[in-house]
């Protein structure tokens, strides 16, 4: 084993200096070995990931940006934070009430869910704020903030806008879709276990994570959705979360091992593994042909996997890269 100190990183903020010892693999504390096959078309054998950010807090819900860097949330510190294409960090949004997750449409409007009070480590048991779908940028207005029979949305989980005003978005069990009108249909609440969503570059197929597989609803030309079918497993890993797709058309879905890849019919190519759990993913680069994945853990002053003190969550994150042969559809941001 080799010992080398480490800056470690909070956000680009230096907090501590820690003694880091590597494995023998050259991994850091909390990181698991990756060894990437090619995928044809997709990726190369042997290409590397690179750490380009850790904090002890999210960044969730990425989507790429026109100056080749990325945008993400952070719910626990209330802001949108941008992390240009050499790694410096800002804040593009700040009082979002929760964010959770982000989309950006092709006028560049910026959606996200506001999970305000789900996350009670965030504000209080006591806070009553309803969660919202909502456009934080460059004007605010809610789309929703309960469903048509009155009922709060609970948690909300992702979402991906649909380029006309409207987004279609995930809870616990649910996904649905919010025109711009704020006028609220039913994609499916039956039988689902929802996370991340996501449209296909014609925007006429709409994909949600199942935990072990992808499931697939036709788009309507009025956004409404029909057809629910079964596009693609994740070859026996669970946990679909995050998605993104590429210029060709493929899908590109984290799990618990990694990023899977999903050909457009629906054909499982391979998965990239990760060096830690991934939540989310998204396609960013000058030429769109790098691959931003944020991933559970982080490396704590004393040179450790970084534990939350008491009883808080864990919800410290690293954001890695890892350069592609595929270019991500730039066609929208995501």
């Amino acid at each position: 084993m080799r010992v080398i100190t480490r800056v470690v990183l909070a956000g680009t903020m230096a907090v501590g200096v820690a003694t880091v010892t590597l494995t023998a693999q050259g991994l850091l504390p909390g990181e698991r070995a990756t060894a990437i096959a090619a995928i044809p078309g997709v990726i190369a054998a042997d290409a590397k990931w690179e750490l380009v950010w850790a904090d002890f807090e999210t960044a969730d819900g990425i989507v790429g940006m026109p100056d080749g860097g990325v945008m993400f949330a952070q719910e626990q510190t209330d802001t949108i934070r941008k992390l240009d294409a050499a790694s410096k960090e800002s804040v593009f949004l700040s009082d979002t009430k929760g964010a959770g997750a982000v989309s950006v449409d092709t006028q560049g409007r910026v959606y996200a869910v506001q999970r305000t009070c789900t996350d009670s480590l965030r504000l209080g048991a006591k806070c009553q704020e309803p969660t919202r779908v909502a456009q934080v940028a460059p004007e605010q207005r809610v789309l929703a903030d309960k469903f048509s029979d009155g009922k709060p949305l609970g948690r909300v989980n992702d979402l991906i806008a649909d380029g006309k005003g409207g987004a279609y978005f995930t809870v616990s069990g649910g996904a649905y879709y919010v025109n711009a009108g704020g006028t609220m249909s039913i994609v499916e609440n039956q039988n689902l276990q929802s996370n991340g969503i996501m449209l296909s570059g014609d925007g006429k197929t709409l994909y949600v994570t199942n935990s072990v597989d992808v499931q697939a609803f036709d788009v309507r030309a009025d956004g409404t959705t029909t057809n629910r079918r079964l596009f693609g497993t994740l070859n026996g890993d669970k946990g679909g979360d995050g998605m993104a797709i590429d210029a060709a058309g493929r899908l590109y879905v984290t799990a618990s091992t990694g990023v899977h890849v999903l050909s457009p019919e629906g054909k499982h190519l391979g998965v990239i593994p990760t060096p830690r759990p991934p939540i989310t993913v998204a396609f960013s680069g000058p030429d769109k042909k790098t691959l931003y994945v944020p991933q559970m853990g982080v490396v704590g002053p004393d040179g450790k996997p970084w534990t939350a003190p008491g009883l808080a969550r864990n919800v410290a994150m690293t954001i890695y890269r890892i350069p592609m042969l595929a270019e991500g559809y730039k066609g929208r941001p995501k």
